[in-house]
């Protein structure tokens, strides 16, 4: 028979999930901590007070009551003391944040990406020296614990190898490997698809809040993907789960997709076969065009709302598709296509009402990202921070300078 877990593995997995919920939830009293883990408020307080002792979090009274009487001390994580880098390599833009615990973005950096500027190894040079900015301005004693990073590609869970990222012409990329070298802070860099961690943002934090079953399409050049099922990221055998970008939805006489098929979801639903629909100049793609082709539509051009209503047809389709394979209960538009489905609503739901089942549909929510720009950062945030949340006092441990 197989034993039973020990006082010591308990101890620290209640400490794992108190850290959770002041993390993910925010300020919260011990009674409160004590009815959402199912323990007395002894135990409670002797958690509380292992983690405040190496300054995870502290207790102190509420902001704001509104309540006559003494009011119960809070518990709150110490964002300012425990952060963690989080990097986006996006195909226009690099971005870098300092985040502490409990969500709190402390620092951001972000430039331009030139297309001679995307060797893997100009982009870690970049990201490491935001880096540096970044913990040379934090507080004298405060501690990095973790390191997590998103790209628009296809990552291998194990090491953070890109396998593809096309559109910025990646292939077998050592990046994971490459930015934990440069970086030199003994932590390995966490490395997840965008579509992926925006997934589990909005799920945390965001439009997904609560949801246990929620699909995330992410807009950018191509189209990504990200699935929350049981309230657990879906990632696969090797991390490549999710490439919904590539579920194939017209695959006769379907436009070429850069994986090399035909009649992508990406391809047919994607910045290029908008901005190709509404007749633009091909060279200006990027947010600010897919922008300009909603204002437009807006405004009245025929040419923008017919884009509109293709775009908004396949994309419709594919959510359809979705729907019948998965039953999530919130689906959640987030980069560009926020503002694509904001546009083509109707015609995606006549789609989705066409094509997907009664009883999978009956539940359906149709959402926005809320995260916005912050999206991505914040879900590699979380990647980096799992260490931490699994293993409080021992990740403490080995990050303590």
């Amino acid at each position: 028979m197989k034993a039973g877990p020990s006082q010591e593995e308990i101890r620290r997995h209640n400490l794992g999930t108190l850290l959770r919920h002041v993390h993910i939830g925010g300020s919260m009293s011990r009674a409160v901590l004590a009815d959402r883990m199912g323990l007395n408020r002894s135990t409670i307080l002797g958690l509380v007070s292992e983690l405040a002792s190496v300054g995870l979090v502290r207790e102190e009274l509420p902001r704001d009551t509104g309540r006559a009487g003494r009011p119960s001390l809070v518990v709150r994580p110490e964002s300012d003391q425990v952060y963690v880098l989080s990097f986006d390599v996006g195909v226009e833009r690099l971005t870098a944040a300092r985040i502490g615990l409990g969500g709190v973005f402390l620092d951001r950096r972000e430039t331009r990406v030139r297309p001679d500027r995307r060797d893997a190894g100009e982009v870690t040079e970049v990201l490491a020296g935001f880096a540096r900015q970044m913990m040379d301005t934090a507080r004298h004693g405060t501690n990095c614990v973790g390191v997590g990073a998103a790209v628009r590609g296809t990552v291998r869970r194990t090491d953070g190898l890109v396998r593809s990222a096309s559109y910025i012409d990646w292939e077998d990329e050592e990046f994971g490997a490459g930015l934990t070298r440069r970086l030199d802070l003994g932590l390995p860099v966490a490395v997840g698809n965008e579509a992926s961690l925006g997934a589990l943002a909005e799920h945390l934090r965001g439009a997904g809040t609560g949801c246990q079953d929620l699909v995330y399409l992410h807009g950018d050049i191509g189209i990504g993907g990200g699935v929350i099922t049981g309230g657990q990221l879906l990632g696969g055998d090797c991390g490549y789960g999710g490439e919904i970008g590539h579920m194939v939805v017209n695959p006769r006489g379907g436009r070429r997709c850069g994986c090399g098929a035909r009649g992508c979801l990406e391809a047919e639903a994607g910045e290029r076969a908008l901005l190709e629909a509404a007749q633009r100049d091909p060279s200006a793609t990027g947010r600010e065009a897919v922008r300009a082709v909603i204002e437009a539509a807006d405004r009245g051009d025929i040419s923008a709302r017919a884009a509109l209503h293709d775009v908004g047809d396949w994309l419709g389709i594919g959510v359809a598709n979705l729907v019948n394979i998965l039953n999530p209960r919130t689906v959640i538009f987030g980069g560009t296509l926020r503002e694509v489905f904001l546009g083509s609503a109707a015609q995606i739901r006549s789609r989705i009402n066409s094509h997907a089942l009664a009883a999978s549909r009956e539940n359906l929510r149709l959402r926005v990202g809320e995260l916005g720009d912050n999206g991505v950062l914040i879900g590699a945030a979380e990647l980096a921070f799992s260490t931490i949340l699994a293993g409080p006092l021992e990740a403490l441990a080995r990050t303590t300078p």
